[in-house]
């Protein structure tokens, strides 16, 4: 018989690891991360193949937690858009001059 997982050894949080946010146990793979591959179009079998350490239930996990807890990755997601853009702001000129 196979081994047994419960969904929730998938998820952990560690203060000391990306901030306390939540990752994939063992990893350094954010939710965030996965969530932003899947929004970019792969499916979750496409990020478990190209990231090949990433197991597809690893993956799924991550996307139930963000099913789960939307308004808390959607905001992180935000913080990093508004990083990004503030970042493209202060460096573009330059870069272009």
């Amino acid at each position: 018989m196979s081994e047994v997982h419960n969904i929730g050894e998938f998820i952990a949080r560690d203060p000391h690891i990306r901030e306390g946010r939540p990752r994939i146990a063992g990893t350094g793979v954010t939710v965030l991360r996965v969530v932003s591959w899947y929004k970019l179009g792969l499916s979750p079998e496409e990020i478990a193949d190209n990231f090949g350490h990433l197991s597809l239930a690893q993956v799924h996990a991550a996307l139930a937690y963000y099913h789960a807890n939307r308004e808390e990755i959607e905001s992180d997601l935000e913080a990093q858009e508004a990083e990004a853009r503030a970042l493209e702001r202060e460096f573009a000129p330059r870069l272009a001059g």
